[in-house]
């Protein structure tokens, strides 16, 4: 898991992925604003949390409050923009460090935004719902990296792993070193909280994943199929 870290980290500055590591920049400064925005909206039309004093504070704060949730769910939202970027991110990968691989499965960048939107979403829903609890001091961290650590490890970890199984394999594996791949998932969603690291942590953490989803796939209990097979249902946990 450690060397994987330093794989990625080392293939966030190769030379061939500058054009879409700029990209993604100023999608991410794009996906940050429309948060603050949406945010921004949705605090002046709904009392957001259903406890008093804490909509009482964040109507005081306003656009602060909006930044506070926009924030809060840039790293559940991080992965519909790395939807765009993906395909491009992973091949730069695989050409450097995986050179005897098979062409991955097709899948249309409307595949990928469908997929990413859906698990995105989910992040969103569940993430408003344990707002709440990122109020209350001493637990409020281990909600927060805990609940997106996982959600943004199986957002990411999906998205990798369709490129080459089919639904019910990448689901098992998933299943199977979800331990693992959720504490890769709590580095990846501390960086996406950090300020100008969060521009670069999405390119960073598909590197990372992919990376991992090769070690752990060349493993022999890692054959759990093929890029044939059904494709619905990347919802499963």
């Amino acid at each position: 898991m450690i060397a994987a870290f330093f794989l990625a980290l080392s293939d966030l500055f190769e030379p061939n992925q500058r054009r879409v590591l700029l990209l993604s920049l100023v999608g991410a400064l794009a996906l940050l604003v429309g948060l603050w925005l949406g945010a921004t909206l949705l605090l002046q039309l709904v009392h957001f949390t259903g406890l008093g004093w804490v909509d009482r504070a964040i109507g005081v704060l306003g656009s602060v409050g909006a930044v506070f949730l926009a924030w809060i769910l840039f790293p559940a939202m991080s992965a519909i923009l790395m939807g765009f970027f993906l395909e491009s991110i992973a091949r730069a990968v695989e050409r450097r460090h995986y050179p005897g691989l098979p062409m991955p499965r097709h899948q249309s960048i409307g595949e990928i935004l469908a997929i990413s939107l859906r698990l995105g979403l989910l992040a969103i829903v569940i993430n408003l719902i344990a707002l709440p609890f990122y109020f209350w001091p001493a637990i409020n961290l281990l909600v927060y990296y805990g609940l997106n650590g996982y959600l943004v490890a199986k957002e990411y970890f999906i998205l990798i792993a369709l490129r080459r199984l089919n639904v019910v394999a990448a689901n098992a594996m998933w299943r199977q070193y979800r331990l693992r791949l959720v504490l890769s998932g709590v580095v990846i969603a501390f960086l996406l909280t950090l300020p100008v690291i969060d521009l670069v942590a999405p390119v960073w953490a598909v590197a990372l994943m992919l990376h991992l989803f090769q070690g752990l796939r060349a493993r022999p209990a890692a054959t759990l199929g093929s890029r044939s097979g059904p494709r619905s249902g990347y919802g499963q946990t």
